[in-house]
C-alpha cells in the first residue's frame, strides 16, 4: 500500500511539472479563415514532389539580421511540412507562376492587416516583443488567400523548440485537409 501511495505521489508530481513546463513551450494559434475556395486536393497538387514558395515579410528574431532569421526557420519548416512531399524555398520564380501558390508569413502584423492584402503584396507592421514570435500566415492562390491564421509562440532564436511546435500546429491548420472544408464541386472559381 505504501508503496503505492509513494508510486501515485511520485507520478502525480511528475505529471503536474509537466504540465507546468509545456504551457510555456506551446503556440497559440488564433483564429482561422478559409475562403469558399479552398481546397487541400488543390494545394496537394501545387505543392507535391515541388518547390513552394514562402514569402517571409518582417523579421520574427530582432535579435538576428532578417537574412538569418531566415535561414534559420527554413529548415524548421521544412522539418514541421505539411503532408506533401514539398520543398520550402525563399526563392521567387523567374516569371510569376498562374496560378501562383505561396505561404507569406507576416511577422508582428499590423492589427488591420487581412488576407487579401498580404497576397496582393501589402505588408503593415506592429511593434514586436521580445522573446516572442508572432506569425500572421497566409495562404495564397494569386492575389487571393485561401487560408489564413495567426500563431504565437515564445522563442528567442529559431531553432528553439516552440518555433518547430509553432510551425507544425500552424501548417496543420493553414493547410487543412479537414473533410468539412471541401469545396463544392460544381462552379468552383480557380482563377
Amino acid at each position: 500500500m505504501r508503496t503505492t501511495v509513494g508510486f501515485l505521489m511520485t507520478f502525480a508530481a511528475a505529471v503536474a511539472t509537466a504540465l507546468s513546463v509545456a504551457p510555456a513551450a506551446a503556440a497559440t494559434i488564433g483564429g482561422t479563415y478559409y475562403a469558399v475556395q479552398y481546397d487541400f486536393q488543390e494545394f496537394w497538387t501545387a505543392s507535391d514532389g515541388k518547390h513552394f514558395r514562402v514569402v517571409l515579410a518582417g523579421n520574427p528574431f530582432p535579435a538576428l539580421l532578417p537574412e538569418q532569421a531566415g535561414a534559420g526557420l527554413l529548415p524548421v519548416m521544412q522539418a514541421a511540412k505539411p503532408r506533401p512531399a514539398l520543398t520550402f524555398t525563399y526563392d521567387a520564380p523567374r516569371e510569376e507562376p498562374r496560378p501562383d501558390y505561396r505561404l507569406v508569413l507576416v511577422s508582428n502584423a499590423a492589427n488591420d492587416l487581412n488576407g487579401d492584402s498580404v497576397c496582393k503584396g501589402t505588408t503593415r507592421f506592429k511593434p514586436g516583443r521580445p522573446g516572442v514570435v508572432n506569425l500572421f500566415a497566409v495562404y495564397c492562390r494569386n492575389d487571393m488567400a485561401m487560408s489564413m491564421t495567426t500563431a504565437t509562440t515564445r522563442a528567442a532564436m529559431p531553432t528553439d523548440s516552440s518555433v518547430s511546435l509553432l510551425f507544425r500546429e500552424l501548417f496543420m491548420v493553414v493547410f487543412s485537409d479537414s473533410p468539412a472544408l471541401k469545396p463544392n464541386a460544381g462552379g468552383i472559381d480557380r482563377r
